[in-house]
Order: structure tokens, then C-alpha cells, then sequence
């Protein structure tokens, strides 16, 4: 999966376009992610990624970086395994785009703030 293009609350996979946050999943999208806290992702909200078992994770923390992503919720991730990426969601998509084609990879990406 390609994202090709991200700006402010709208991301373009695979010529499909979302406005909600989403988390990439190798051969799907969930385009209607939320976290149980908003804006702090918590290891409760990475079941369904960990459970695809993904060699690395990419986290998209917003426009901004606004989405807290806590060193517990880094530390869950990586206890299982999973290389761990995080940044703001401009830098996240990049990343993304170049890890996707190395290794099995998620993305989990906040759209706005």
C-alpha cells in the first residue's frame, strides 16, 4: 500500500481517500481509527496491530505532533518484538512509504492536530 498524498485531516491510499485516522495494515486499511483517550495512544489501542504482527510500526502523532504517544505505549511495542517509529504524520508517511517496502509494516496515523 502507497500513501500518496497527506496534508491536514486528508491522506490518499492507494487512490482511496480518508479523512478519518486510519492504521495501514499489510492488504487493508481500518479508516476509522480512534484512540479510547483521543489524543494519547495507549497499548489498549494497538490490539488489532499487534496482532497482525508487523516487523516495524509507524506512528503518525499529527500535523502538529499533538497525539501523545507515552515511552509505556513505546516500550508494549517493542516488548513484543515490533521495530518502533515515531513522528509527526507528514515525516510518518515517508517513513512508511519506505519501511512498507523493506518490511511488514503498520502505520498508525493521527490525520489533524
Amino acid at each position: 500500500m502507497i500513501i500518496a498524498h497527506y496534508s491536514f485531516g486528508k491522506i490518499v491510499i492507494d487512490s482511496r481517500t480518508y479523512t478519518s485516522d486510519v492504521i495501514i495494515y499489510p492488504g487493508r486499511v481500518d479508516g476509522k481509527w480512534w484512540r479510547k483517550e483521543g489524543h494519547r495512544l495507549q497499548p489498549e489501542d494497538l490490539t488489532g496491530v499487534v496482532e497482525a504482527e508487523p516487523e516495524a510500526v509507524v506512528i503518525g502523532t499529527g500535523n502538529l505532533g499533538l497525539m501523545k504517544f507515552p515511552a509505556e505505549t513505546k516500550t508494549y511495542l517493542q516488548s513484543r518484538g515490533i521495530e518502533v517509529h515515531s513522528a509527526r504524520t507528514g515525516r510518518a508517511v515517508d517513513l512508511f512509504n519506505t519501511l512498507q517496502a523493506k518490511k511488514r509494516t503498520v502505520a498508525c496515523l493521527h490525520l489533524t492536530c
